[in-house]
């Protein structure tokens, strides 16, 4: 409803029908305990609210589109006066439909469209009804204190909408502007500040010398705009919780606006009929027409497109829905407008005054003739209105039940009974999947994904759940060639690429992995994955030049998101330390000593000694070739003591081997170099041949230049690997 801009004579009453149900509904004094109720039951009782509240749609929601229908429709009168939008705009969005199921990329766009709006839609609504209840009241407004109210309004809503943009979007279908939370938050805030600031402006003057009682109904639209728009985002604000999108669309929300909307229509359509003079118009009638016509316009639809072209049931059923909304946002406010002299003088005024009907022409009257001959009265008929009602009522219980089954996750035996009313339904195959994993049946998951897959090939989420379930199953050359027909539908997947690049290292292709890594850091270079696994198949190649900066971009972007699953803290240090060592190999020593030395200091502030030793390892060996040998006995050192408290033998004892290797080349004592390898021989005595093989040509020399010092060493074995872990700095 859109704002006035010239006072009518109050009624007799400022209340529609009674002031409770006008408090309640229609100015939303039941919003707080319903969304309190809402939010206890959802997560409690998953299933029932959720077929409770497709039925509340049912009676609620699809009703109030049709009323707008009605409205716009039910005269010709009205369907000339806004023939705009009554026909070119509906055939425009008729012909969006078309073009959606003909091309799933545009939905995105659509649906966001359709969820942005909804909250705008809402906010209309509440302001043009707030509007109305202070001009019943009787009490003047001036034009300033109009322009405040409705600042506040707007404020309201940009409050929600900087929400709704900050950060990416979790829904495929919903695009965002992921703004980060440091331009939103003071905007947020200030939107919060402007809505209570103009509110005060708004009202200031209209309660002083009218008083609470006379302002009681637009105050609570007022506080009801205040808990579906600014309350939300206060507390998103003081928490992790971020306010889902659809909230607003397919929540409580929802169901509020819509009860507040056939509210106030039936309302403004029992006030018509009876300046009219329609002495037959019932209440019950009008109520029972708005649910078939409800019905008409949300169900049959999906249902018959999903039937005879085998088009995916839930994706047809998202494109009816975000295009009826749509058209209801656009004629909803073209028809109500309490500036308008027939709505103004029905929901403010007497309402005595009938609009004129223009009289019929001679020709038109020919015309409504002939009409009624070829078939009118039939459909005209109360029998066909009744039968056709009767059918949608039908139609739309068959859907209730659907629902009821589809929507029962891990009962598997009613989403099988689902499946079998509608067996072209993306979703409902996924939902089928899951409960087929939780029972253990792996090969009937991959099939019902897969059958998922073939239903709706162009949802890029589906695509992946059936690779992974591939993957999970074992089926690794299933997977391999799902993700090359998957990548003909989406090129530019960066998870899809990164994936078939580790199925083709995995199944012996390394090129054409290192193939799918590149092109997954060129579609996103924001994925750390990608620069990871390319820079590990680059050091693969010996090419470490080209490996240095993918190194470097997985550094930058896993430190920037260090909760990112593959921005693990382990990863990141073993990272810097392949870093280093390339760094190393191309002569970059400065930066290959500054990876070493954060590397040692990440792995101690996360406590992992085995990270820390690894890395101090690294940074001895490059000390000793950079001339740094007191520098090289140091870390050698720190790195031996560390390796005590990691519990592994195999690598203290390689540790042990370099550093007597270290020794040796420094000149010491060549039984403390023994030592060392003879610490290294025992801690491998339970490895593999291989690991021995290396250590013990070394031991066998080095015990041959002591000779008869040989056995000695051995029996003052714990002695010797004290001092050579403890030679003082100036040895070197």
């Amino acid at each position: 409803m859109a704002q006035s801009h010239a006072n009518s004579a109050a009624p007799a009453s400022p209340w529609i029908y009674a002031p409770w149900l006008d408090l309640l509904v229609g100015c939303g004094a039941w919003s707080a305990p319903l969304l309190a109720v809402a939010m206890w039951l959802t997560p409690r009782y998953a299933h029932g609210w959720a077929v409770g509240f497709y039925l509340l749609a049912i009676i609620f929601n699809y009703p109030h589109f049709m009323a707008t229908v009605y409205r716009a429709y039910h005269t010709r009168e009205d369907f000339e006066k806004h023939k705009i939008f009554t026909l070119h705009i509906t055939l425009l969005l008729v012909l969006t439909g078309i073009l959606l199921h003909a091309s799933y990329r545009l939905l995105p766009w659509v649906f966001t469209l359709y969820i942005c709006w909804s909250p705008w839609h809402y906010t209309g609504q509440n302001y043009g009804l707030l509007m109305m209840f202070a001009r019943r009241s009787g009490a003047p407004i001036a034009q300033s204190e109009r322009r405040w109210l409705r600042a506040a309004f707007v404020a309201s809503y940009l409050m929600l909408l900087a929400s709704f943009e900050t950060g990416g979007s979790s829904d495929p279908l919903i695009l965002s502007l992921s703004l980060p939370a440091k331009i939103t938050l003071p905007a947020r805030i200030l939107f919060g500040l402007a809505f209570a600031v103009f509110a005060f402006l708004g009202f200031r003057r209209l309660v002083r010398e009218g008083g609470v009682s006379k302002m009681v109904a637009p105050l609570t639209l007022l506080v009801t705009q205040f808990l579906w728009f600014v309350l939300p985002t206060l507390v998103e604000l003081r928490s992790v919780y971020q306010i889902p999108q659809t909230r607003y669309s397919s929540g409580i929300l929802a169901v509020m606006h819509s009860a507040q909307y056939i509210w106030i229509t039936s309302y403004y359509q029992q006030r018509e009929a009876r300046a009219a003079g329609q002495s037959r118009w019932r209440m019950a009638a009008y109520f029972a027409t708005l649910v078939a016509g409800g019905i008409a316009l949300f169900i049959p639809g999906p249902w018959l497109v999903s039937y005879l072209f085998h088009y995916d049931f839930t994706t047809s059923f998202l494109i009816f829905t975000a295009l009826v909304n749509i058209h209801h946002f656009i004629l909803d406010g073209a028809i109500w407008k309490l500036r308008d002299s027939r709505v103004g003088s029905l929901l403010v005024g007497s309402g005595k005054a009938q609009a004129p009907t223009p009289a019929a022409s001679p020709a038109a009257s020919q015309v409504a003739a002939s009409a009624r001959r070829s078939g009118w009265r039939f459909l005209s008929a109360p029998a066909f209105r009744i039968s056709l009602a009767g059918l949608l009522f039908l139609w739309g219980g068959v859907d209730q039940i659907h629902f009821a089954l589809l929507s029962d996750d891990g009962n598997l035996s009613s989403l099988e009974s689902a499946a079998t009313m509608n067996p072209y339904d993306s979703m409902l195959e996924a939902r089928i999947a899951s409960a087929e994993t939780q029972a253990g049946r792996r090969d009937e998951a991959v099939a019902a994904l897969t059958s998922a897959v073939e239903i709706n090939p162009h949802n890029a989420a589906l695509q992946h759940a059936c690779a992974r379930a591939m993957i999970e199953d074992g089926r690794y050359e299933e997977a391999y060639e799902h993700y090359q027909k998957m990548l003909r539908e989406f090129p530019r997947d960066g998870d899809a690429l990164v994936n078939y690049g580790l199925l083709a290292a995995r199944l012996g292709h390394p090129d054409e992995a290192l193939g799918s890594w590149q092109k997954a850091a060129e579609a996103n270079p924001s994925q750390p994955n990608a620069h990871l696994y390319l820079a590990e198949a680059l050091d693969q190649k010996n090419d470490r030049a080209g490996a240095i900066p993918h190194w470097q971009a997985f550094l930058r972007l896993a430190n920037a998101h260090p909760d990112d699953p593959a921005a693990a803290r382990s990863t990141r240090i073993s990272a810097q330390v392949q870093l280093g060592d390339d760094e190393a190999l191309a002569n970059h020593n400065p930066e290959a000593v500054a990876q070493f030395q954060a590397a040692v200091a990440a792995a101690e502030t996360a406590g992992n000694p085995k990270l820390e030793s690894l890395a101090l390892a690294h940074l001895a060996d490059l000390q000793e070739k950079m001339g740094e040998a007191k520098g090289a006995a140091h870390s050698y050192q720190r790195g031996l003591a560390l390796d005590a408290k990691t519990a592994d033998p195999r690598s203290e004892a390689f540790d042990w081997f370099n550093y007597g290797q270290f020794l040796r080349r420094r000149a010491q004592s060549e039984d403390l170099a023994y030592a060392c390898f003879l610490k290294a021989a025992e801690l491998l005595a339970g490895a593999g041949d291989a690991d021995l093989a290396t250590v013990e040509p070394v031991l066998r020399e080095s015990e041959k230049r002591l000779g008869k010092k040989a056995p000695a060493a051995k029996k003052d074995l714990p002695q010797l690997l004290a001092r050579a872990a403890d030679l003082p700095g100036n040895f070197f």
